[in-house]
């Protein structure tokens, strides 16, 4: 593989590639995070999920040929492989472990975005999908603790994306949350303070 790739660097802010543009290929980051959106036609933007080092982006459009269905912008200084969309196809034809393990990463990507939606679509309230995402940022096995710390790198703003809600909406329930004593901030780290109460937010019914 290595033979088919073209290592680059890229600083914040950069984009690999646009929403409806058509597939050039696939990037493996190696380094940094990188934002993936999509965006309707009168420019609210959704943040689906924030993708970490060792993650493949635009493997769907690259292998069904179709248009890349999301945006990745860089959150930070970045390091990924590029690959072009025919030498990637080339070489899962002739490595079948390789295309196995692709078809793997496609059902999980799948049912990722199967995820995203339901905690979206079927949350009774914003402060309940608020909850949800702060507990997803929680590290799996923390044997139960009541407090948690957890850091936060994404503004206001890119949290509401996420979320489908304001800004306003999301620093307001922040505040509301600290108030209740469910969590503290300290810069860019989240304590939660009480899970079992955050926990208990989840399938709430709308605020009044």
């Amino acid at each position: 593989m290595a033979t088919i790739t073209s290592p680059a660097a890229y600083p914040k802010g950069a984009t690999l590639f646009v929403e409806s543009q058509s597939p050039r290929g696939v990037f493996i980051l190696c380094s940094g995070r990188v934002k993936l959106s999509t965006s309707s036609v009168d420019g609210r933007i959704l943040i689906l999920r924030i993708a970490e080092a060792g993650e493949v982006l635009g493997m769907p459009a690259t292998v069904t040929g179709k248009p890349y269905e999301l945006t990745a912008e860089v959150l930070e200084p970045t390091q990924a492989n590029f690959i072009h969309r025919q030498d990637f196809l080339n070489f899962l034809r002739d490595h079948g472990e390789a295309a196995l393990r692709v078809a793997q990463q496609l059902g999980e990507i799948y049912h990722s975005a199967v995820g995203e939606m339901r905690s979206i679509g079927l949350s009774h309230s914003v402060s309940e999908k608020l909850a949800r995402f702060l507990l997803d940022l929680s590290p799996q096995g923390d044997g139960g603790k009541s407090e948690v710390r957890v850091t936060l790198t994404l503004t206001h703003e890119e949290i509401a994306q996420m979320i489908g809600a304001s800004r306003e909406t999301v620093t307001r329930l922040f505040t509301d949350f600290k108030k209740k004593q469910l969590l503290q901030v300290k810069g860019s780290t989240v304590i939660i303070k009480n899970r079992a109460a955050l926990e208990s937010l989840l399938g709430s019914k709308p605020l009044s």
